[in-house]
This record gives structure tokens, sequence and C-alpha cells, in this order.
């Protein structure tokens, strides 16, 4: 056997076959190096649907590897030789194959390189990390863009990458004369529902992924979740055909309805391309020159395709900037010092608040809830009611099929806690039940009513939203865009106030919201 030069690292969500860890790849001398390890599946309590996601996702690669021409040596999760670890796998590896030198493109995960970083130093191995080409901007180029600000508001970054990328702009202007159309992109559906919806993009799994899914009900038996709807794409064949449909049947009124939702029906007019994102199955630049193509025909209305590019231009790359500057000292931060556990009933769903029910349901059974049940209904509720951040974030990573923690963290920790003091958002994202009535018809089938903040019939985020300002009033008094909110809750008497502290007591200690058999 010819000498091994490179050892090139494959992580579960960097399966690229032109990924840059493979720059200069010789069959000769040069193989590649993936493993399935239950660590990854248990440092998150992670839920079925998305440990099938990983690793059929990556059987698959593997394949395509191999059809490649690429030597691989490739470690299942059931193999009697497997360590458990990544560190403890690809030490072991290294024994066995004794590369030159270990090669791997920028990982997603701080604590993923450094184990890596120690196998390599243990091992008395160069490791070559290069730079994440799936990405339009490097993590340099954001450190830049952020040296000397004050704040990091994405907004001013969003209109950098557009100028820099030329999408949708006219030379230095933005098509349309305004860069953001925000403000057309918040309907609700109204009494009469969604109606008729295209049905979401579904792929039967085939011989690997039943396999798969076998698997992890025997090895992850007692894990959250259900595999029976398990239809995500796994191939980047079946991420193009899912982005196609999306352009043709979703994206022309995608923005209108971002931020709606409706009971029973998880996929609406959303994209569900995120986790073909962040497997990198779909290239960030074929998905925005796609939606750009779709407005230039005259297929998508510019509201539509501004919103989605911004998704992707804007917010996925600045939350990426935002992890690996701030790392490792983001992942503890907790600026309104929120100590409360996370409820037992977000890992089954066991609550008697409709639209907290409905998320999770969908959360469970698929994997997956958009971005507005995440931030206005899931990630509302854990932040009024004061749960410790890592908690919330572990959560996240646990249960969605899209969850790496370079995207997930920021956008829980930061985005939806506050607990990086502002980092992120100029003020908490708070709200009573009342937003949740605007954009959906959950309150209807619910027992709690919005616009009641104490006694028994209070919708708990109404009680909440009011004791989290009488919580935080102090703190909260300097800041400009919460003033109004403040000067609410210093007209509130005594006998109220006590009202709902007694309220959110009762909230707390699991009196109320516990769904009761």
């Amino acid at each position: 056997m010819a000498e091994l030069r490179d050892l090139i690292v494959v992580l579960g969500d960097q399966l690229d076959l032109e990924a840059a860890g493979f720059d200069g790849f010789d069959a000769n001398v040069d193989a590649v190096w993936m493993a399935e390890v239950a660590e990854e599946s248990t440092h998150v309590w992670s839920s079925k649907q998305r440990i099938v996601l990983f690793l059929t996702a990556m059987r698959h690669f593997a394949r395509a590897l191999r059809a490649a021409g690429r030597a691989l040596h490739y470690t299942q999760m059931d193999a009697p030789s497997n360590a458990g670890t990544l560190q403890a796998q690809l030490h072991a590896d290294i024994r066995r194959l004794r590369p030159a030198r270990l090669v791997m493109t920028e990982p997603g995960d701080w604590r993923v390189l450094q184990s890596i970083k120690a196998v390599a130093a243990a091992n008395q191995l160069p490791l070559d990390i290069r730079e994440d080409r799936h990405f339009f901007g490097s993590i340099r180029e954001f450190a830049a863009h952020a040296k000397g600000r004050k704040s990091l508001r994405m907004e001013y970054f969003y209109r950098e990458q557009r100028k820099r990328h030329q999408l949708l702009m006219q030379r230095d202007e933005p098509v349309g004369g305004q860069w953001n159309f925000d403000a057309d992109n918040r309907e609700a559906f109204g009494a009469a529902g969604p109606g008729t919806v295209p049905p979401r993009t579904a792929f039967e799994p085939d011989a690997l992924t039943r396999e798969v899914i076998a698997l992890v009900n025997t090895r992850f038996a007692q894990h959250p979740g259900q595999l029976d709807s398990f239809v995500w794409p796994t191939t980047r064949p079946q991420a193009l055909q899912s982005l196609q449909v999306f352009i043709r049947e979703r994206l022309p009124l995608f923005g209108r309805y971002q931020d709606a939702m409706w009971p029973g029906d998880p996929w609406l007019y959303h994209s569900h391309l995120s986790a073909a994102l962040n497997l990198k199955l779909l290239n960030p630049r074929e998905v925005v020159a796609a939606a750009e193509g779709a407005y230039r025909a005259g297929h998508a209305p510019l509201a539509s395709v501004e919103g989605f590019i911004r998704q992707i231009l804007g917010w996925r790359e600045y939350v990426r900037g935002i992890y690996w500057t701030q790392m490792p000292e983001y992942l503890d931060r907790n600026a309104l010092d929120a100590q409360e556990d996370l409820p037992a009933w977000y890992w089954t769903g066991s609550t008697d608040m409709a639209c907290l029910r409905d998320a999770l349901a969908q959360t469970l059974a698929h994997g997956y809830a958009n971005h507005i049940q995440r931030l206005m209904v899931t990630g509302l509720y854990a932040l009024m009611l004061g749960v410790q951040p890592k908690q919330v974030s572990a959560w996240y990573l646990a249960v969605y099929v899209d969850a790496v923690e370079w995207v997930e963290l920021p956008n829980t920790l930061g985005m939806s806690q506050y607990a990086d003091g502002g980092v992120m958002g100029s003020k908490p994202y708070i709200a009573t039940g009342k937003y949740i009535q605007r954009m959906s018809p959950h309150c209807k089938g619910c027992r709690y009513d919005p616009a009641q903040r104490s006694g028994d019939a209070a919708c708990p985020f109404t009680t909440l939203y009011w004791e989290f300002l009488m919580r935080h009033e102090t703190a909260l008094a300097g800041n400009p865009r919460m003033a109004l909110q403040v000067k609410n809750v210093a007209r509130l008497t005594d006998a109220q106030r006590q009202a709902v502290h007694d309220r959110a007591a009762a909230i707390r200690c699991g009196e109320v919201g516990v769904a009761r058999d």
C-alpha cells in the first residue's frame, strides 16, 4: 500500500464534492475520512428526524465520493470498531492509516474544531484548515466588517453584501428603490385560511434511508420525535429538485405570508431548503441566483424575492459571522440572568396552549418549524419564562433537522433569547398573546384569552409579557426601543402587579400550561 499523503476529514454537514478540502486531491496518495459517531447525536438529545437526515445524507454522499473515484475510509454507527466520538475514531484511524497530513474545510461547530485540532496535535500531524467557499463571504471578511463598529446590525451588513455581489441592484441602487420590503411581508391569512397550498416536496425513503431509519429506531429509541413522515431530501439531485419546486410553486407568495401561521399546516409557503443548504447539498449562490432569476423573468414579485434573498445573503451569512467572531465566550452569555429550566413538555408537546402545542407537535413529527414559530412561539415563551439560554439552545440544536451550531446558536441565544445583551438585536423580541392572535387562528381554539394578563383565563404569553417587563423594568428603561412598553408597566397598580406575579408563579410551578389527561 502506497504511503498516505493527505487524509481529508469530511463532517456530516460538509457534503459538497467541490469543497475546499478536496482541492488538489490525488487519488493515488490521498483518501477521505468520514465517521458516524454516537456523540454527535447525544451531546444534545437529538431528535430521530435530525439523526436520520444527517446519517442518511452522509451515506449517500459516501456513494457519491466512491463514484467520483475518491478513496474513502467510512465508519458506520453500528460498526464493531466504532469508537463513539469523532475524536477517538479519528485518532484510531490515524494510527491505522498513518497519513502525513490532515486536511479539512472549516467546520461549523467550535466544539468539533477543537476536537480535531486536539487529535492532530496528539498525533503530531499538520492540520490544513481551508476556507469554506460555500458562503458568500469568509469569516475574515465579516471580522473586517465588524471591526470598530459599536453595533453589528444585520441590515447594514446585508446592504454591503447586495452591493458587493450585485444582487437585486441597478448599479449602486437597490432594485425597486428600497433595500428592504419587510413591511410588505407581514400578512396573515385571514379567516378563510391559506387555501390550497402546493404540497411539500417529498422523497420516499430508498433502501439506504430505510436502513438508517431502522438503525435509529433501535439505537436511539428513547430520543424524541417520530420517523413516519421522513421525506427530506438527502442527496444533491433531490435538493436541486426541492429548490426548483420552491421557486416555481412557493416563492411568488413566500414574502407576503412568511410571518403567517396556520394550525396543522407546517409547510405553507416557506422554502424548506435550510437543511439542504446547511448540509451543503445546495450552494447559496445557486439558490439566490434562482430567486433573482424568478424576479427578472416576472415569475415572482420583488417583495417576495428580496425577503427570501435577505434570509440567505443577509441573515444566514450574518449569523455565521457572529458565531465565529464571538465564540467561545458567546455560548455562556446570559445577559438577562435567566435561570429557569426548560419545561419538560417542550420534548413531548403536552401543553394546553394551542399555538405551542401545534408548533411542538410538528417539530417532533418533522424536525421542522418556520422561523416565526421558532422566534415568536417556542422562543418567545422560553424568553419570557426566563429559561436558561444554554438549555434553550440545546433544545433547538437537538430537535431541528437544519440545526448546526454556527447557525442555531446566534439565532437562539442572540436573536430569540437576547442573552447576548444586544449584539444581534437592539431589544428583546417580546409580545403578548395578541401577536399570535393577529398572525394565526390558534387563539380561537385555545382555553386562554390573549387579552387577559391575570386570572384563570389569562394567556400565559400575556401574563409572562407583563411579568418580563416588571422583572427587567430598570434595565429596559434605558433602551429607547422599549420606552413605550416600560411606560405601560409603570401605569399598573400594586394590585395589578401582584395579580400578574401570582399568575406567573402558577405558570412556573406547572399549575398552568401543562396538558391534563
